[in-house]
């Protein structure tokens, strides 16, 4: 379990992250999600240990992220692509392992089965250099994953994506929760996190306004559904908590239906809600 404890974290006289406590369970995927400058990515590098917290604690399964047997439990892939462009994807590979004490008679099993896990086995040879943004992203989270690690921290990993690798990202984030990782996963795309996460805490200005599943988001800040009715008798158009048993009264006064729509609430409902502004503002 990763339990995080009221962290805060100033730069300057901005509060980056405010009195943040959460807690996320074995084999979870958690969400982070908030517009860019949130307070996200603070918040993941102090539960690395890459940053120290001004104030709070994160426990990893009772260990201190800076603890070298914390190290071994845990795969970033961060925001900025980290490879060395001029070397191969293998020789990427062999690098970052040589940072984990990988054993020598493991290397190359593991190096084949984590480019072979994100599609990039074919391209083991090849300069990064030559890679698309996608292909790079996914040879960041195979590097992330040589010592099999426990805790895997992922953020904004499809920025700068194609729709391929995007879809491989998220074939790969569902493949690790089957394999039993615990996956932090932070995002400003809402359709990610309501496709993804198991659970989700919204953020803003380094703040956290809300937790829960995306289910429990969207009916505790969601708002109502919104529906359009066409019929003989014009375009009818209303807000509804129950949609079931408005809809049908609704169409008991109508002779004859042409066309109904129903737009339920999502994520960035919520955030709007929340917050008063759109997600990407």
């Amino acid at each position: 379990m990763i339990q995080v404890e009221s962290l805060n974290k100033r730069f300057g006289n901005i509060h980056a992250v405010r009195d943040v406590s959460l807690k996320i369970h074995p084999g979870q995927i958690f969400g982070l999600l908030g517009p860019n400058g949130a307070g996200k990515s603070t918040s993941i590098s102090m539960m690395t240990g890459l940053i120290d917290a001004d104030s709070g604690s994160v426990s990893l399964s009772g260990l201190k992220p800076q603890s070298k047997e914390a190290r071994h439990k845990i795969g970033l892939i961060p925001q900025s692509i980290a490879l060395y462009e001029e070397l191969t994807a293998t020789d990427n590979l062999s690098f970052f392992a040589s940072l984990y004490d990988i054993p020598k008679n493991q290397l190359q099993s593991r190096m084949d089965w984590a480019l072979d896990f994100v599609g990039l086995k074919d391209r083991a040879t090849d300069r990064v250099s030559g890679f698309s943004g996608g292909m790079k992203r996914r040879l960041n989270l195979a590097a992330s994953l040589l010592h099999d690690p426990d805790f895997i921290f992922m953020d904004e990993p499809t920025a700068g994506v194609d729709p391929q690798s995007r879809n491989k990202l998220f074939d790969n984030v569902l493949e690790l929760k089957e394999l039993g990782k615990t996956i932090i996963y932070t995002t400003h795309y809402m359709e990610e996190a309501q496709k993804l996460c198991d659970q989700v805490g919204i953020i803003d200005h380094g703040e956290l306004l809300a937790l829960g599943t995306v289910g429990e988001l969207l009916k505790q800040h969601g708002g109502d559904t919104q529906v359009s009715i066409s019929s003989d008798r014009g375009v009818k158009e209303f807000k509804s908590s129950d949609v079931s048993n408005d809809l049908i009264q609704a169409l008991q006064t109508s002779d004859k239906v042409y066309d109904i729509s129903v737009n339920s609430p999502d994520l960035e409902a919520v955030f709007l809600n929340l917050t008063g502004r759109q997600l990407r503002d």
